[in-house]
């Protein structure tokens, strides 16, 4: 018979990927709880995504984000992640948080807990229904996937979908 193996799992820098939503906020609360039980630090990422530039088409300069929107969303990003870095040194928990703008919000993510170091990352589903993740995928489902740290993957509520005539259940 093999014996197994003891292994412990012990991470010591969390990171929890912020929309800003409710969800994100309900992870971030989960993983105060981890952040204390293993005395780890917390990382908060909150992407700002720009659409890809796409070339041979021709879209209005207005579709693009302008460089003052992107600033001014970058600001407040990071108005948002200092209050929360704050409540959570306040907490007695180490805490930093970063703001990005990037093309793929996934790419984003993987590339922190590289850069990072992440042992353990915490990320919310938005239990959304209907079409929007068929089309647009889920960033949940795609981080899960590539990530090549632990996932704590934390289902949400279903959101109603109002182009769905069930509801979400």
């Amino acid at each position: 018979m093999i014996e197994p193996t003891r292994s412990t799992f012990n991470p010591k820098k969390i990171l929890v990927p912020m929309d800003f939503s409710p969800s994100s906020i309900s992870a971030l609360t989960t993983t105060i709880e981890l952040a204390r039980l293993f005395h780890a630090e917390l990382y908060l990422l909150h992407v700002i995504p720009m659409l890809p530039i796409v070339t041979g088409i021709e879209f209005p300069t207005s579709f693009y984000p302008n460089q003052e929107f992107l600033a001014d969303a970058e600001k407040e990003s990071e108005k948002k992640m200092a209050e929360f870095v704050s409540n959570l040194l306040g907490q007695g928990i180490k805490a930093s948080s970063k703001v990005e703008i990037g093309n793929d919000v996934v790419g984003n993510v993987l590339m922190v807990i590289e850069r990072e170091h992440v042992d353990m990352l915490v990320i919310s589903t938005h239990g959304m229904s209907g079409w929007r993740p068929v089309v647009f995928g889920s960033i949940a489902e795609k981080v899960v996937k590539l990530a090549e740290c632990p996932v704590l993957l934390l289902r949400s509520a279903k959101i109603l979908d109002k182009d769905d005539p069930k509801g979400a259940k």
